[in-house]
């Protein structure tokens, strides 16, 4: 292969004379209904690990399909011509996705992805998984295609980790890097399943929120009972839960757990300061979805909440009769799930632990709680001097005509963690969803734009790590 620094103009010619082919591909794997969290849908996720190694393989990568005891890892390897000289970095991504309920508010058939226009957004393709993650690891899988047409090489070595199992948790995912450590290890890992700053502008995530989860059931009578004859002398597990629970947060919207907040590490002035040019508006955000009040900390800013401040969230309670209908019922049972997402200083073990002394301390006589499931993983930043946060930066720069913003995630990529605590490597977070593609909702999108300048800029950061 020539000079890559020459090389990489005619790599961009490459991509954009073929993004009809490139989409043509996105659209073949959108079509399959890989839904990792139904067991239904367990041929589905199979036959989408086996396309996603057969179009490895077709690029040029070693590929094979891995079994775990659930969904089916995807792993490939290529290696470039000057080993030992260039990086090898390991990238990640998920073949699998969320559900598409409720399917009544989708347009059309979520799994028959189609093209159309969409206001400012241009060309849009619609359907599950088209930003998350589908069409972001296919920016990443097109950009080494075109290298590999055009040159016949990749600038780097490569390894691809692909899992099924990322919308469900990743059961599977720990024990298989436990087990495969050495062959996963690279220089860097490269991972796309985060965003943009904007339709116009790139953006590279230097931190992520930690999450923990707890599942907890209250039982107080030993089974449900008729109101009329019960109501009034015994518990109804329903108010113990949601009493407990709400008092979680004081009226500021501090959290009440002791020590949730200990050892908490906060931005720097620096990073408030950088926060502050975004010109992020609160009064937008909240309009965009129904809002006008902003709730939470009020002595922090709307980035300081979302990045850099930790939360407990009820994502869900169930107890007693909720079919049509009136049934006069006092249940002996209530469940909730909750989360609480964490930021750099703050231990997930620690944190269930408090929440459990803090229920134990609220609990009523003659009732009792379980905890079904619990567990997390901690918050992870990155140092954005590092040179391959240089190197992103700058090609990212010439792709979009601007620098990227360095922003911060409320959401948590446990993975990112794992690469970092299990096989000491960085990561390298560059994504190109937006906040508008209804990521987990009906008419999921991704923007033909994304798609397309998200392949270009992948073929750029792999020219610029060859130089490292």
């Amino acid at each position: 292969m020539s000079d890559n620094k020459h090389a990489l103009p005619d790599v961009l010619d490459g991509l954009d004379k073929n993004t009809e082919a490139a989409l043509a591909r996105l659209i073949e794997i959108l079509k399959i209904p890989s839904i990792s969290t139904d067991p239904a849908h367990n041929g589905d996720c199979a036959r989408a690990a086996d396309w996603c190694a057969a179009t490895l393989t077709d690029i040029g990568f070693e590929a094979s399909v891995r079994p775990t005891n659930g969904q089916p890892m995807v792993v490939g390897h290529y290696r470039a011509e000057s080993v030992g000289a260039a990086p090898h970095v390991l990238f990640y991504g998920h073949y699998d996705v969320q559900p598409a309920d409720p399917l009544e508010e989708w347009d059309s058939p979520p799994f028959e992805p189609r093209m159309e226009e969409e206001g400012t957004n241009g060309k849009i393709i619609v359907g599950r998984g088209a930003s998350d993650d589908k069409g972001q690891f296919m920016t990443f899988l097109e950009a080494c295609r075109a290298w590999k047409n055009i040159h016949g090489a990749l600038p780097v070595s490569v390894s691809v980790l692909l899992e099924g199992e990322e919308e469900s948790g990743s059961p599977s995912l720990g024990p298989f890097l436990d087990a495969n450590a050495e062959e996963l290890k690279a220089d860097l890992a490269l991972v796309c399943d985060t965003g943009q700053w904007d339709a116009t502008s790139p953006a590279i995530t230097t931190m992520l929120r930690g999450l923990a989860h707890a599942e907890i059931i209250i039982t107080g009578p030993s089974r449900d009972l008729h109101s009329g004859m019960y109501g009034g002398p015994v518990q109804n597990a329903i108010r113990v839960l949601t009493s407990i629970l709400g008092d979680l947060q004081d009226a500021e919207g501090r959290v009440k757990i002791p020590g949730f907040y200990d050892g908490i590490i906060d931005p720097t002035p620096e990073q408030l300061a950088q926060w502050a040019t975004l010109g992020v508006d609160e009064k937008t955000y909240l309009e965009a979805i129904g809002l006008e009040h902003k709730a939470g900390e009020q002595d922090r800013s709307l980035l300081e909440q979302l990045w850099s401040r930790p939360t407990a969230e009820i994502n869900g309670i169930i107890g007693g009769y909720t079919g049509p209908g009136s049934k006069t019922v006092i249940p002996s049972k209530a469940l909730s799930k909750l989360t609480f997402r964490l930021v750099p200083g703050q231990d997930p073990d620690k944190i269930i632990n408090g929440f459990k002394k803090f229920v134990s301390e609220r609990l009523p006589d003659d009732c009792s709680v379980e905890y079904l499931e619990s567990g997390g993983s901690p918050a992870v930043g990155f140092d954005v001097t590092a040179p391959a946060f240089t190197c992103a930066s700058e090609a990212l720069e010439e792709e979009w005509g601007k620098a990227p913003v360095l922003m911060g995630c409320g959401g948590s990529i446990p993975i990112v963690e794992s690469f970092q605590s299990e096989l000491g490597m960085e990561s390298l977070l560059v994504g190109f969803a937006l906040d508008d593609d209804r990521i987990h909702a009906p008419n999921e999108k991704y923007n033909l734009n994304s798609f397309r300048k998200g392949a270009r800029s992948w073929a750029r950061i792999l020219q610029k790590l060859a130089a490292l």
